[in-house]
């Protein structure tokens, strides 16, 4: 018995793959830089055929679903890798933030705060970035290294800054997000020559940023 012929249906589910890659990744650059901007916008960045985004997203809020979703895997990752790490707290929490930075996942999923209404399973994922964020912030508060006046929430926004930077370069602007979150680093690192005017960001701002804009 011969067996069955799976060479064209695996052409094309990698075909479909590698366009599905492609509009994620365009997804992100442009959502990131304008999270009003139209589908055609992702499209075109990622050189694909209107037609064929919708196949796989029927709607701009099943695209934002997607992105927010992969953006929070990427986030979680990224925080089990330093909980688990072995180094000093705070080597562990420098080499996770620049690996979210590298990542986008968690600037992106703030940015799309708002655009869409997050599913239950996002929502799950929310909760369960932020415990473990708390966790790892918890971990190298402790160590004394982390400047005392500053919240979780002020770090999520900072790194949501460090994110915009983009230029129109071969690497647009990777080397600079670098090193302005190594800048960024040092203020946060103790000692500080002075204390922060004003009070910190909290959860419940980010929180907030969630609600469908409708609803505001």
């Amino acid at each position: 018995m011969s067996a069955p012929d799976t060479g064209p249906l695996s052409g094309r589910r990698a075909q479909a793959a590698r366009n599905d890659s492609r509009i994620l990744d365009a997804a992100r650059e442009v959502f990131l830089a304008d999270p009003d901007a139209p589908v055609a916008a992702v499209a075109t960045r990622a050189g694909v055929g209107i037609s064929a985004l919708y196949r796989r997203y029927p709607s701009k809020q099943d695209l934002l679903r997607a992105l927010a979703a992969d953006g929070l895997a990427r986030y979680i990752a990224d925080l089990e890798t330093a909980l688990a790490a072995e180094a000093p707290p705070w080597e562990a929490y420098v080499a996770c933030l620049h690996r979210v930075v590298e990542g986008g996942g968690q600037a992106l999923a703030q940015r799309l705060a708002g655009t869409f209404t997050p599913t239950p399973e996002l929502s799950r994922m929310a909760e369960r970035a932020s415990r473990l964020a708390d966790t790892l912030l918890d971990r190298v508060r402790e160590s004394g290294d982390l400047r005392e006046d500053v919240s979780g929430a002020d770090i999520v926004l900072l790194l949501e800054t460090v994110m915009l930077v983009d230029l129109p370069s071969a690497d647009r602007g990777a080397a600079l997000r670098h090193r302005y979150l190594a800048l960024l680093l040092q203020a946060l690192h103790n000692p500080v020559e002075a204390p922060l005017p004003g009070t910190p960001a909290r959860q419940e701002d980010l929180v907030a940023r969630w609600r469908a804009r409708s609803d505001r």
